[in-house]
């Protein structure tokens, strides 16, 4: 009896199957969260992406998914395929309407886009996966959590466990550093007027985890500094933000020419650095770059 019991179950559940296949029903979309605690509803693993941010893009792309990305930004320059890319506008200011004519099934913002971009996407009911990393620990996370809305939770895993080495090996090499030996980092992000960069940004949590010492911590964000405190406060090594083109490189060839930084003890050292501007201030797989890059400008002899 329970041989024909067992036998009538399975084929019971073989004639629902059947039916609910012949009668197109499917499983229930999925749910995942972004980093804002949205609940984000998909189909399943996206096939057409749109990427509202140049960061956004760089991990996509790290992810494996940059044969699924339709759409970026203007400013999406890395990696150099990204640049083949259907353009939707600006970072702050995309063109809604090229962005609804690539017909996405997941677009990746950011929280910059919350209050005006994203309830219009979603008016026109389209998912839209929001990333907000605020430091590094995030950026592991924002990683993590588009892998597992993509699909990709194996690629996300290998990526953040190969970041999480490298950072631990920094920690690992400057563990022992004195306080004498965290040398005093004075950060240019602009020079006319000088701007530098206080706590709450990504160079300034490099600057720390790297053995340094930023020379403007009681700021906050990117701001204005005095340069006179700046001679006060000696810095021992001057680290200049660049971009692509001499245009750009400006902030480095001011901290090597201006006449009054020349008596601090980073000029007359020959510790005045650039580092590409990218690497310690999008939130990507590229920060532990500038981590490492960072780490050898501040304790050259710590290179390995």
């Amino acid at each position: 009896m329970g041989g024909v019991m067992k036998r009538l179950t399975a084929t019971l559940l073989a004639l629902v199957f059947l039916l609910s296949a012949c009668a197109g029903i499917t499983p229930a979309p999925g749910q995942t969260t972004d980093q804002l605690g949205r609940s984000v509803r998909l189909d399943g693993p996206p096939q057409r992406i749109v990427s509202m941010s140049p960061s956004n893009t760089e991990i996509l792309f790290a992810l494996g998914l940059g044969d699924r990305v339709v759409g970026v930004t203007d400013y999406c320059d890395f990696p150099p395929e990204a640049l083949d890319k259907q353009k939707i506008g600006g970072f702050s200011n995309p063109d809604l309407e090229r962005v609804v004519a690539l017909s996405p099934d997941l677009i990746v913002a950011d929280q910059i886009h919350e209050k005006e971009v994203i309830p219009e996407l979603e008016r026109r009911n389209l998912p839209v996966f929001v990333m907000d990393p605020r430091n590094l620990d995030q950026v592991l996370e924002s990683i993590s959590l588009l892998g597992l809305a993509t699909g990709k939770e194996a690629e996300a895993a290998r990526l953040v466990d190969g970041m999480k080495a490298r950072i631990a090996a920094v920690a690992r090499q400057v563990a022992t550093l004195s306080p004498q030996d965290r040398l005093r980092v004075l950060f240019i992000t602009w020079h006319d007027p000088l701007w530098t960069a206080g706590k709450g940004t990504w160079h300034d949590e490099l600057i720390t985890l790297a053995g340094g010492q930023n020379l403007f911590p009681e700021l906050a964000g990117h701001k204005t500094a005095d340069l006179e405190v700046a001679l006060q406060r000696d810095p021992q090594v001057i680290i200049a933000g660049s971009g692509h083109g001499d245009a750009l490189r400006a902030p480095y060839f001011w901290a090597l020419d201006e006449p009054r930084l020349r008596g601090t003890e980073a000029v007359r050292e020959g510790r005045v650095y650039e580092i590409d501007a990218d690497i310690v201030s999008r939130p990507t797989p590229r920060l532990v770059d500038g981590l490492e890059e960072v780490l050898w400008l501040v304790h050259p002899e710590l290179r390995t």
